[in-house]
């Protein structure tokens, strides 16, 4: 008789990850054995049936740990489990684990020195959970092939990871031609829709900002920062705004659906981040037809061939990647022969 298929997402309930386990929960609708322990938080997708065996987890220490426990009584050796948060189980599990890793800050070596006290130490302590734990795993399953490669580092190759990507809608990312500009009430020149977390790396993208204004170029941008979590980086927003006339709009946290009807507003999306596990904003505005100008790195590469690419550490690559973007072409650097070169120095032609 097949086992029940569990599957553990206790610690997702919002971005990326809420948006997959949603996804997932969908496709797993009228799955006879399905048992769910979720994040209370987490809502369920519409259409779920009523009498879902699920155990709803408190964002709490001791809740999470009683989860745990709970897992760990009730599979045996028939079930299947997929843990969907990043974590193996605490407890080694009777039945088959498998892993779903998407954090890249869990896996990769990466200074933690911009977080706040919190999130490096929520950081630390997953990593730990992570790294003392990988043995009550079966399997890994990341999204990229260069999240593969991080984490069968991580694990010295005593772990099987395997790269299976998956959107619930994965059609459609492939490069189209340019869209004509919009030019409509409340759109946009440019998109970057991410938290501001220091790997989202907002500031090195707004001193691209301030460069473009030096030349007298004043594209808008659009961003979505949290201004309670993120006040700090939004105040930074205002202020240049202020000082340099900047064209930045943050409109704020968008639900799923907004986020979509976003991208009919705007002309091109920008990715300038430093790391990801998947990017799936990279993805869901090249499916909704825009072009994608993203920092010249191996994530951005496993997923989409950008239109354009910058050097993500600097915001003169960033600008210079935008003005080749708008047709505002670099000029070549006005090389001199050896007569012009003594006549600006001593002042007089030979």
């Amino acid at each position: 008789m097949p086992g029940k298929l569990f599957i553990h997402a206790t610690n997702v309930h919002q971005g990326g990850g809420r948006f997959l386990l949603d996804a997932l929960l969908g496709a797993l609708h009228g799955k006879s054995g399905l048992v769910l322990s979720l994040d209370e938080r987490m809502p369920l997708p519409q259409g779920m049936p009523d009498n879902l065996e699920i155990k709803r987890v408190r964002p709490s220490v001791l809740s999470r740990l009683g989860a745990e426990m709970w897992l760990a009584r009730n599979v045996t050796a028939r079930d299947f489990v997929l843990c969907f948060g990043n974590l193996p189980p605490l407890f080694k599990l009777r039945g088959h684990t498998t892993v779903f890793v998407q954090n890249r800050y869990l896996i990769d070596d990466v200074k933690l020195s911009e977080f706040p006290f919190a999130g490096r130490l929520r950081i630390i302590i997953e990593r730990l959970w992570l790294s003392t734990r990988m043995s009550n795993a079966d399997e890994f399953i990341v999204q990229t092939e260069t999240m593969k490669k991080v984490l069968t580092s991580k694990t010295q190759g005593r772990m099987p990871v395997r790269a299976l990507p998956f959107l619930a809608a994965p059609a459609g990312h492939v490069r189209r031609a340019p869209q004509s500009e919009k030019g409509e009430a409340g759109s946009y020149d440019f998109l970057y829709v991410a938290s501001g977390d220091p790997h989202k790396n907002h500031r090195r993208l707004l001193e691209a900002w301030c460069l473009l204004a030096e030349e007298g170029l004043f594209p808008s941008l659009c961003v979505t920062l949290d201004e309670v979590q993120f006040a700090g980086l939004c105040a930074e927003i205002y202020a240049m705004r202020q000082r340099h006339g900047l064209k930045v709009t943050n409109v704020g946290v968008l639900s799923h659906p907004d986020v979509l009807a976003m991208y009919t507003k705007t002309d091109a999306a920008i990715y300038p981040s430093t790391f990801e596990s998947l990017g799936l904003p990279l993805i869901e505005a090249r499916q909704s037809g825009l072009p994608v100008l993203a920092s010249e790195l191996d994530y951005v590469r496993d997923v989409l061939d950008p239109e354009q690419t910058f050097d993500p550490s600097s915001s003169l690559s960033i600008a210079r990647a935008v003005k080749r973007f708008i047709g505002k072409e670099e000029p070549s650097l006005p090389l001199l022969d050896a007569t012009q070169f003594m006549a600006a120095v001593f002042g007089k032609a030979e």
